[in-house]
């Protein structure tokens, strides 16, 4: 799984060591050496699950797709952007979980406390 693009659609086989890498920031990451560039690459369709070979010299529009299973793998991608939120659902829309002061509550029940022994089964 890529974390660059989060949309990826192959992975790609590097021409330098053999390996399987989704982007080549990815290759960057973990190889100590520079990505070779080649005419030829070969791509793993995550969809489908089988490789396939492509001329880069000569991509054309029908080269954006799997030929085994048709999936559109030359798509824009979709990087994660960062950003701050609040985890959990918006308080003023479900508010269960909020706790009112100004709502006088019945004291905590616990069986340890000696004045709600009556209440108590046994």
């Amino acid at each position: 799984m890529c974390k660059h693009i989060l949309n990826a659609q192959v992975a790609i086989r590097s021409h330098c060591c053999r390996k399987w890498f989704d982007c080549a920031e990815c290759h960057q990451e973990s190889e100590s050496h520079m990505l070779t560039k080649s005419a030829e690459m070969i791509f793993a369709c995550k969809k489908c699950k089988k490789c396939f070979r492509k001329d880069a010299a000569e991509f054309d529009e029908s080269d954006e797709y799997c030929p085994h299973c048709d999936n559109h793998f030359v798509i824009e991608a979709i990087e994660p952007q960062a950003k701050l939120h609040v985890e959990g659902d918006d308080a003023r829309m479900d508010s269960r979980m909020l706790k009112d002061e100004r709502v006088a509550r019945d004291e905590e029940r616990s069986l340890f406390n000696i004045r709600d022994v009556s209440d108590r089964m046994g």
